[in-house]
């Protein structure tokens, strides 16, 4: 059975951006905002545009986890696993490196990408759904689009 639903396909490309989190040398936390995610089958993968800590601490320690939230439906999924930095000559990079390069330009960096093996996937939810009388997703994207003072196309 699939870990990656298209759901958490649906959110990764609502949240745009989403956060990473490794381990440093130290054995504190280091997060990091990526906007690159994109899911295939039951990985993840993100590019290595400017990400020198992210990626030395991911070839030292492999663990990772992240976060991706839609902010406006208020809800996302956690995704934990194994991560392997991949370069020019793993298939994988070209996948990753021409989806970028097709929204950024091709002056953008691609140095290496990051793919993720997801041993996990888990949803996250604002309390507003558990203790709010009524709460609809449409219900609090309203809401959210008008406190971010966002007006839908």
């Amino acid at each position: 059975m699939a870990i990656i639903t298209d759901d958490m396909i649906a959110i990764i490309g609502h949240a745009k951006l989403c956060f990473v989190a490794t381990v440093n040398p130290d054995g504190t936390p280091n997060l990091s905002p990526k906007a690159s995610l994109m899911a295939r089958e039951d990985l993840l993968f993100f590019a290595d545009i400017s990400s020198p800590r992210t990626v030395a601490n991911l070839r030292r320690n492999p663990a990772i986890a992240i976060n991706a939230v839609d902010i406006f439906a208020r809800r996302g999924y956690r995704f934990s696993g194994v991560a392997s930095v991949i370069g020019v000559e793993n298939p994988d990079y070209n996948l990753v490196a021409e989806w970028v390069w097709s929204i950024n330009g091709r002056d953008y960096p691609v140095h290496d990408v990051v793919r993720v093996a997801v041993a996990e996937a888990l949803p996250l939810y604002s309390p507003a759904y558990e203790f709010g009388t009524g709460i609809t997703e449409e219900g609090l994207r309203e809401a959210f689009l008008l406190k971010y003072g966002v007006k839908q196309v």
